[in-house]
C-alpha cells in the first residue's frame, strides 16, 4: 500500500495549481477517489441510467476537472464511508458529511462547504417536534451512521422515543409514508427536495423548529480525509475556496437547494 501517499502528493500538486493559477509544468496526472452514498438525494442520487447526480457529485467533479485530475466516485452505504476511508479505499469522503467532534477524532475536515439544516419530518396534523415531551412513545426513523442518528440516540432514546435506524433514506421514506414510522430527523433541504415535493411526501412537513446540538450535529458539510493525508486536505481546502471565489459552489447550491438554505 505505499503507493497512496505519492497518489495523494501528486493530487495534492494539481489541485494547488489550479486552485493558486501557478504554472506547474511537472504536476503529474492522477485519480482523486471520492467515497459516497447515493441514497441522499438532492446531495448524492443516481439518475435512471444509473450515472451519480448532486450537489455533493457535482462539487466533486468541479473540484477534480479544475485540477484536471480524473474524479473516481465509490459508492458505499453511509455508515460504512469511515471504515472505507480508513481503509483507503478512497481518499476523501464527499457524502454531505456533517464535521463533529467524535469523527474529527478519526479524520481530518476541509473548510465548511455548505450550511446544515436538520429538521424532524412527520405528518402534517400530527403536531410532532422535536421535543422529548411530545415525541415520547413515537418511532423516528434515522440514517444508520448519520450525526442524526448519534443525536436521536443520545437525546430521545432515553426518553421513551423508538429510534429505528436504516441503511439509506429511502426507505426512511417508505416506512414513514406505510405508518411504520411516525417521523425522520433528516436535512431540511433533503427532505424538502428529495420527498416532501414528490407525491409520496404530500401529506408531510417540516415539522416544528431547526434541531441545534452543534457537539453532535455539526453547523456545515464537509469533505473528510484521512489524517495521514495532509496534502490532499490542503490540496482540497484550496480549490474549494477557488470554487467559492468563482461562484461555482454558489451556482451549485441555487441550482440544487433553490433559496432554502442548505450534513448526515
Amino acid at each position: 500500500m505505499k503507493h497512496f501517499k505519492p497518489v495523494s502528493r501528486r493530487i495534492a500538486t494539481a489541485l494547488l495549481c489550479a486552485a493558486t493559477a501557478a504554472v506547474c509544468a511537472n504536476a503529474t496526472a492522477a485519480t482523486l477517489r471520492f467515497g459516497t452514498d447515493p441514497s441522499y438525494p438532492p446531495y448524492e442520487y443516481k439518475l435512471p441510467d444509473g450515472k451519480l447526480a448532486g450537489l455533493d457529485i457535482d462539487i466533486g467533479n468541479a473540484i477534480c476537472a479544475a485540477a484536471k485530475v480524473t474524479c473516481v466516485w465509490v459508492e458505499s452505504s453511509f455508515d460504512g464511508l469511515i471504515a472505507g476511508l480508513q481503509a483507503r479505499k478512497f481518499d476523501a469522503i464527499n457524502a454531505s458529511l456533517a464535521p463533529t467532534v467524535a469523527r474529527r477524532a478519526v479524520m481530518d475536515f476541509t473548510q465548511p462547504v455548505y450550511p446544515a439544516d436538520i429538521r424532524l419530518v412527520a405528518a402534517r396534523g400530527s403536531h410532532l417536534t422535536p421535543d422529548t415531551k411530545v415525541l415520547a412513545g413515537k418511532r423516528v426513523g434515522v440514517l444508520q451512521g448519520s450525526t442524526q442518528a448519534a443525536f436521536a440516540k443520545s437525546n430521545w432514546a432515553s426518553h421513551g422515543v423508538t429510534i429505528q435506524e436504516y441503511q439509506d433514506q429511502d426507505s426512511i421514506y417508505t416506512d414513514l409514508v406505510n405508518g411504520r414510522l411516525d417521523a425522520t430527523v433528516v436535512l431540511g433541504s433533503a427532505a424538502r427536495l428529495g420527498f416532501l415535493s414528490k407525491p409520496q411526501g404530500a401529506s408531510f412537513e417540516l415539522a416544528g423548529p431547526r434541531i441545534d446540538d452543534p457537539s453532535i450535529l455539526g453547523a456545515s458539510s464537509v469533505i473528510g480525509v484521512r489524517k495521514s493525508d495532509g496534502h490532499t486536505l490542503e490540496a482540497l481546502n484550496a480549490a474549494l475556496t477557488r470554487l467559492k471565489q468563482d461562484g461555482t459552489i454558489d451556482r451549485l447550491e441555487k441550482h440544487y437547494l433553490g433559496d432554502v438554505p442548505a450534513a448526515k
